[in-house]
């Protein structure tokens, strides 16, 4: 077998492996879904596999992405749910051949393998040796701003798409190769993660810009790839169903500028590191992420070293991709720039221009790109000083540094990704709800909106029994759509006008006392049940057969106990 086989084996092996170690095989089988839905990792992957379950269900609808049986008036599609579009449209097409309830094991253990093979390819640009190479590729895979992802923000850990983007910086190709490379991986940034595609988005534009002010530029082609590039991403989002959400794109909560890059974050340990001290931290959702490990810390204060006392030849020619990453630098740290928790300076923006940016809210994510050109920046000065052989030796000491560091991290996630059942219990377990599902054509939670009370247990049940619902977790929803269905529906109850086919369950005191004020005793039931107030809407009265045209576009779950027990 030849030699850059087994490279490239062994670099999925190391990949592999690190995701094995940490999660578990327990989580690969797609039948398994007890470890995304029991709870201990939160809420977020019952809410990928609650925007899936809808998703393949559903007919195809114009885009593709479409899937308003999860959100109902306020839903939108698969790539709100993040769901993965990318693998959720794949898996949907294979539906009437093998049916997966779940794909994300298979994506975790996908971003690791991948991980280490783009890692390996990187690092062979700068040394041929195979322990460089190999133990390089080994500290790509064990970043935390990598596993921290992957234990529950799973789309986000597709950080190999910005390996392969800085790849195509480093090398050439011919201008149709290229701009076809380009245009792949940007349509498949699309359809991962709205964070990913501006990132490899900001990588194609400096090797744009780079090829672009060559002495042998080719004209035509480029004026062709500078539209065609950046329409393969477009045409991702639109066809995830990204163009479906009217307003909402700033989040609602928190915003550009709040969740930054503290200067102080990649050096802090936090819930990671074991040797370092903790230092103070800004105070978000975030904040704790950015750490490299202490094995990267040495290895890029090596390189830096190393680079000064025989500097590698040719990075002034790199200066697009450099000006690129210090963009992208700029946007993680914002213009409220943090050191240990305190903003020290602000640059004024206008208002307009904080607005935009607050799709980016969690614009910490931004040092990503960076730390791991970083990270091949020194890899490559070591290589370069002292040779590929002495350079694979310490990156191999390097490594076990990093891994002797991050032990904290790994304890950590293994209590997230413990041993689950198969499948968990639904946590609405009273018959009521299985009579009720059969009945009604809907379930709405009144108040709805971002997480409202119940919604995790309302959505799964609805799920499971196949019928839509507005109780929903979406990565965005546009604020206006939620406050005029909850003031449709508070209306609706006051009235005595329920909306016919659909079964309530009531979340607050206002929304109590309006189904209250509005209740034909003779006909509805208002009561408790596994905790939760119902308006079950003439279920006093004799039972007439659904209309069809009220009935779900989806079918119940094959398996009615995939569902967690909390949230």
């Amino acid at each position: 077998m030849p030699e850059a086989v087994c490279g490239a084996l062994a670099a999925i092996a190391i990949g592999i492996a690190v995701i094995a170690s940490v999660y578990g095989w327990q989580i690969l089988p797609p039948r398994n879904t007890g470890w995304m839905l029991e709870g201990t990792i939160g809420p977020d992957p019952v809410q990928y596999w609650l925007g899936w379950t809808y998703f393949a269900r559903a007919p195809w609808m114009w885009p593709p992405g479409a899937n308003p049986d999860w959100g109902l008036e306020v839903g939108s599609a698969i790539f709100y749910s993040d769901s993965i579009p990318l693998l959720a449209f794949a898996f949907k097409a294979l539906r009437p051949l093998v049916e997966v309830p779940q794909y994300w094991g298979m994506w975790i253990f996908a971003c690791g393998a991948l991980h280490g093979l783009l890692a390996w390819r990187l690092i062979g640009l700068v040394t041929p040796d195979p322990l460089a190479r190999l133990a390089g590729a080994a500290l790509f895979v064990l970043q935390p701003i990598l596993l921290n992802r992957l234990g529950g923000h799973f789309a986000l850990g597709g950080q190999f798409l910005l390996l392969g983007a800085l790849y195509l910086c480093l090398t050439s190709a011919g201008p149709w190769r290229r701009l076809a490379e380009w245009a792949a991986l940007l349509l498949a940034a699309s359809l991962i993660h709205s964070y990913l595609l501006p990132m490899v988005a900001g990588f194609w534009a400096t090797d744009w810009l780079s090829r672009a002010i060559a002495p042998d530029r080719r004209r035509p082609v480029l004026a062709l790839e500078a539209v065609a590039v950046p329409g393969a991403g477009l045409a991702g989002l639109w066809a995830a169903g990204f163009f479906l959400l009217g307003g909402g794109l700033g989040g609602t909560w928190g915003g550009f500028g709040e969740m930054q890059l503290d200067l102080l974050a990649p050096f802090d340990p936090g819930q990671w590191g074991r040797f370092l001290p903790q230092l103070p931290r800004a105070d978000h959702l975030e904040g704790q992420d950015s750490y490299l490990g202490l094995g990267t810390l040495l290895l890029i204060a090596a390189g830096g070293l190393a680079y000064a006392w025989r500097p590698r030849p040719g990075l002034g020619r790199r200066w697009p991709l450099l000006a690129g990453l210090l963009g992208m630098l700029a946007l993680a740290l914002t213009h409220r720039l943090s050191i240990g928790g305190q903003v020290v300076a602000e640059l004024d923006l206008p208002e307009r221009v904080v607005a935009l940016a607050d799709a980016l809210r969690a614009s910490v994510r931004f040092f990503w790109p960076l730390a791991y050109a970083l990270i091949l920046g020194a890899i490559a000065a070591l290589a370069h000083a002292l040779g590929g052989r002495r350079a694979g030796l310490a990156l191999a000491a390097l490594l076990a540094v990093q891994l002797a560091d991050l032990g904290p991290g790994f304890d950590r996630l293994a209590g997230f990704f413990r041993p689950a059942p198969v499948t968990a219990p639904l946590r609405l377990a009273d018959p009521f709800w299985q009579r009720a599902t059969a009945r009604y054509d809907r379930i709405r939670l009144a108040p709805t909106g971002l997480q409202a009370r119940h919604w995790e247990e309302v959505a799964v049940l609805a799920a499971t029994r196949g019928r839509p619902t507005d109780a929903v977790y979406l990565a965005r929803l546009d604020p206006d759509r939620v406050a005029a269905l909850n003031a449709a529906t508070r209306s609706r109850l006051a009235r005595g006008a329920p909306e016919p086919g659909s079964l309530y369950v009531l979340g607050d005191e206002a929304m109590l006392a309006a189904a209250r004020a509005g209740l034909d005793p003779a006909r509805d039931l208002l009561a408790r049940f596994d905790g939760l107030w119902v308006l079950a809407p003439g279920w006093l009265a004799p039972e007439l057969t659904a209309s069809p045209a009220g009935r779900s576009r989806t079918a119940p779950a094959e398996n009615p106990g995939s569902a967690p027990p909390g949230g």
